[in-house]
């Protein structure tokens, strides 16, 4: 008789953290951050509450992770989120955790170009411009892949390549890797896969 007098029960809220195997600046992040609140928004999920970054001991990021406090969980409203990352970023070995339950994901691979920032001589540092270095890489790289952030260190500059196949988006840059001077000495490391 009294059972919806007092309304509705309030829905019970989950925490849902994302763990994403990418280099991602915060600023970055926040970037795709915000675009998953528009469809935790969208999708009556819930809401972005928090993230951070994972460092190296160099300071270089190693991971982040993106916190949502849900008032829903469900497989569906899970399947919308999983979605969402494979559609923007999903890199190999990232992983969903809500309560003790662990979703691995991911179907992206990761290309860290690392430019030495050192040991070149004087003048290419003066007459070559990284800038054109990440124009040239999305241009070659087309649907194969794009810079989603990078890492300014003491003796590297690292752009953070995502996309279908590391050795597909290698083999489209090595030859402008090979050849432009800015490039030189440079180190390609296999980042997520």
């Amino acid at each position: 008789m009294f059972k919806n007098l007092f309304g509705k029960k309030t829905p019970q809220k989950a925490f849902i953290a994302i763990t994403l195997n990418a280099k991602l600046q915060p600023m970055h992040r926040a970037d795709l951050e915000d675009a998953l609140s528009l469809v935790l928004e969208k999708q009556n999920i819930g809401e972005i509450c928090g993230g951070g970054s994972l460092l190296e001991d160099n300071g270089e990021i190693r991971e982040c992770d993106i916190e949502i406090e849900a008032v829903d969980s469900s497989e569906q409203a899970i399947g919308h989120i999983l979605n969402f990352l494979k559609n923007t970023l999903s890199p190999k070995g990232s992983r969903l955790r809500i309560g003790d339950k662990v979703i691995p994901f991911g179907e992206h691979e990761g290309l860290g170009l690392y430019l030495n920032g050192t040991d070149l001589p004087d003048d290419i540092y003066q007459n070559c411009d990284i800038n054109d270095v990440w124009a040239e890489i999305e241009k070659l790289l087309g649907d194969e892949g794009s810079i989603h952030s990078y890492y300014q260190g003491n003796t590297e500059t690292a752009l953070y390549i995502y996309g279908n196949q590391f050795e597909v988006m290698y083999q489209l840059l090595k030859p402008y890797i090979d050849s432009y001077p800015l490039c030189q000495q440079c180190r390609v490391v296999k980042i997520a896969g």
